[in-house]
């Protein structure tokens, strides 16, 4: 599967008007994007929404980022990947991941030994009718041992919310031959007050879910850094600012950090703004593609 050295993430391209989401879609296609990635969301809707996204383009590949396996039965999983897959070859990667306590305990359910939970569920892709290939899904791996979970039974990880130097540490843990594919924020403005006054909004949300406030002190982060939508240290190190030649360099920064695919999440003064956050991917388009 080709997913392309750069790609875009967006949960605008997953909850939105359908109609201007395949618009977007055939856009970044023809800009040079290699894969489309969206969250996963609630289950219902989804398969439907991946299927229109790969109807309309000709090559990308479109990549959930990601399924959580508390709210997405493995079987039925199995199943709509299969069924995509058949439909479009090579251009569909499940990504998976454990989500968080909070957002899991708002459906109800108990959140308990999520790395368990996440074997079990891989175990149940495997024994399914229709097996989910390793080499077709991927883990939103960050921690060490999930790091190697993600080596030995999928195609690599997809980081989230993550600085350069985790790139590093997700190369080394997987090793040669497994995708390596962060996620990277960025804002386009050059400006660093308005910048960060920008990015701050779409961190603070983050920085109270453990899985990510974790993995960035065992990176040497502190407590102090996480305080009213992060210090300018930790806005800087997460989020790529400026114009798009300066944007482009962190992304290069991952890429000689080890990552095979870099996806571009474009943060805008509205949140959930496809129409902005379309002009900053034709922006950055005009510089990666002459590179």
């Amino acid at each position: 599967m080709d997913l392309g050295t750069i790609g875009v993430w967006s949960g605008a391209l997953r909850n939105g008007e359908r109609g201007a989401i395949l618009d977007a879609a055939a856009e970044l296609e023809d800009l040079g994007y290699g894969t489309i990635w969206f969250p996963g969301g609630g289950h219902e809707g989804l398969a439907d929404h991946i299927m229109a996204i790969l109807g309309r383009t000709k090559r990308v590949v479109v990549a959930t980022g990601i399924v959580s396996i508390w709210t997405h039965p493995a079987a039925e999983v199995a199943a709509e990947q299969h069924a995509i897959t058949q439909a479009h070859p090579g251009r569909f990667l499940l990504g998976l991941g454990i989500s968080h306590q909070p957002a899991v305990e708002r459906s109800g359910l108990k959140y308990e030994r999520p790395l368990a939970k996440l074997k079990e569920y891989l175990d149940h892709l495997d024994a399914a009718p229709t097996p989910v290939p390793i080499h077709e899904r991927i883990l939103a791996s960050l921690g060490p041992r999930s790091l190697q979970l993600a080596r030995d039974r999928s195609a690599g990880t997809h980081p989230y919310f993550v600085p350069v130097e985790h790139t590093r540490i997700a190369r080394q843990a997987v090793g040669p031959g497994k995708i390596v594919a962060p996620e990277q924020m960025v804002v386009l403005e050059a400006d660093p007050e308005r910048a960060r006054a920008i990015a701050r909004p779409a961190m603070d949300r983050y920085l109270h879910a453990p899985n990510y406030t974790n993995n960035l002190l065992r990176l040497g982060y502190t407590e102090q850094d996480f305080a009213n939508g992060g210090s300018d240290k930790l806005v800087d190190a997460l989020i790529a600012w400026g114009d798009p030649p300066k944007i482009m360099q962190r992304v290069q920064e991952h890429h000689t950090a080890g990552a095979d695919h870099v996806c571009i999440q474009v943060l805008t003064r509205t949140p959930g703004d496809l129409n902005a956050a379309m002009d900053g991917w034709r922006q950055l388009a005009r510089v990666f593609v002459t590179t």
